[in-house]
């Protein structure tokens, strides 16, 4: 089933709640005031027969001249009896028979002074004494049904056209209301057939919940957009990066493989561009999944972490595997939430940025400021444009490769993927980085991260 035809079935049903609950209301308000019309058209008969005998006070037993027949007949009746109830006058008969009241009538009129009614055998009775006897007034109990059998007759046949009408309004309504969401539907279906994520829909000229959904798709068609181009320029990007050493272990690895006899130092070199080659392919493949894990919402588990610690033995660790680079390190005490496996690979990639272009200087500082550890890694080197300082930590990003101390490493110095790691990781840990100039005169990269709240 269509919403369209829900949506208008469902304003049939309210409309058709709506007439019963008034029909229910205007039968019961119809009824109550027929059966109140009934009861005064009676005592209004019963005290004009009173009027009556009062003035010609004869009530000597004598038959009407024309009594109607109840059986077929809906008029009010009157009836006369002497004090023991035996009729002295009606002008109606029923089977041949003037109607007798029910003893409950006879029992309780003489108690009751200004009369006194009752229902029984189809008729409404009522019942008043006076000087002489009684006077009972009585009339079918058809004559109210009917006029209520009318009532019912006239909502029930008015209602069905208005059913209908709601209907071919709701039908109408739900149609026009659900064209704007149609219109949606089929763009939706044609940007995705086509993948033209640069499409966006008109924008409404309401401002009702159609215009909302019109904002927020375009909203996501804009974010589809930018996804689809960064996963576009990140394949291109990798696919550049890659061909590189590919391309050198497979010239080198076919010249040792199939070439002719070569000189050992030649073999060695060759098989050392090999490794090295090999080396920075896994590094940048390790780095690839590392930003396709957060990229599928990887989330790090944080614990209690001393910074300090970690500062001082990747420092150790760094002044070791280059001896040519002189650090300065200064490091006060700094408890942090983090994972300290990803804490270790941000500061290696932060001094691995500042080891490429320094000089000869690298400053790790490790300061705590306001509830904040604030991590600073800077070289004494060219430093980063204004222009590039937000751009850094873009995905194969890199700066003017004059920049850097020297261009030894074939296909230039890394992939350009370190800092957009840095950057997952800091936020990960609820920080920032920034990158600006250093204490040394050139780059300094600067990590801030929440300290770990005292218990």
């Amino acid at each position: 089933m269509s919403l369209r035809l829900r949506l208008a079935l469902f304003g049939v049903a309210v409309v058709a709640l709506t007439l019963v609950i008034f029909g229910g209301l205007l039968y019961a308000l119809v009824s109550r005031s027929v059966n109140s019309n009934q009861d005064d058209a009676l005592r209004s008969r019963a005290h004009d027969a009173i009027a009556a005998l009062n003035v010609s006070p004869d009530v000597t037993p004598r038959a009407p001249v024309a009594p109607v027949d109840l059986r077929t007949s809906g008029d009010i009746f009157v009836e006369v009896f002497d004090p023991g109830w035996t009729v002295t006058y009606s002008t109606a008969q029923l089977n041949g028979a003037p109607p007798m009241p029910s003893a409950r009538l006879r029992v309780g009129a003489p108690e009751v002074s200004n009369g006194f009614f009752d229902t029984n055998g189809g008729f409404r009775y009522f019942a008043i004494q006076f000087a002489r006897g009684y006077v009972v007034t009585g009339q079918s109990t058809k004559v109210p049904q009917s006029n209520l059998s009318g009532i019912v007759g006239f909502l029930v046949i008015s209602g069905i056209p208005t059913l209908l009408a709601a209907l071919a309004a709701s039908w109408l309504v739900a149609g026009r209301a659900l064209r704007p969401l149609k219109s949606v539907a089929i763009a939706a279906d044609d940007i995705g057939r086509t993948r033209d994520f640069a499409r966006r829909l008109p924008a409404p000229r309401s401002r009702d919940e159609v215009a909302v959904l019109s904002a927020s798709f375009n909203r996501m068609l804009s974010q589809l957009q930018d996804a689809f181009e960064s996963q576009r320029r990140f394949v291109a990007d990798a696919s550049h990066e890659l061909r590189t050493p590919l391309a050198t272990i497979l010239g080198n690895a076919g010249l040792l493989a199939h070439g002719p006899a070569i000189a050992g130092p030649v073999r060695r070199a060759a098989a050392a561009d090999i490794a090295a080659e090999s080396e920075r392919m896994g590094r940048l493949v390790d780095r690839m999944l590392t930003l396709a894990r957060a990229d599928a919402g990887l989330r790090l588990d944080l614990a209690p972490v001393d910074l300090r610690a970690v500062v001082a033995d990747v420092t150790r660790q760094a002044e070791a595997v280059h001896p040519e680079s002189k650090l300065d390190v200064s490091a006060v005490d700094a408890a942090v939430a983090g994972d300290e496996d990803a804490l270790r690979e941000l500061l290696w990639i932060l001094l691995d940025n500042a080891l490429h272009y320094a000089r000869s200087a690298i400053t790790v500082d490790l300061e705590v400021d306001s509830g904040w550890a604030r991590l600073m890694v800077g070289d004494d080197g060219p430093g980063i444009a204004v222009a590039d300082r937000e751009r850094v930590f873009e995905r194969f990003f890199k700066a003017d490769a004059s920049r850097a101390r020297s261009a030894a490493a074939p296909g230039g110095h890394g992939a350009g993927l370190g800092l957009s790691i840095a950057r997952w990781i800091t936020e990960q840990h609820g920080g920032r980085i920034i990158a600006a100039g250093g204490k040394g005169g050139g780059a300094g990269i600067y990590v801030d991260l929440p300290l770990l709240r005292r218990s």
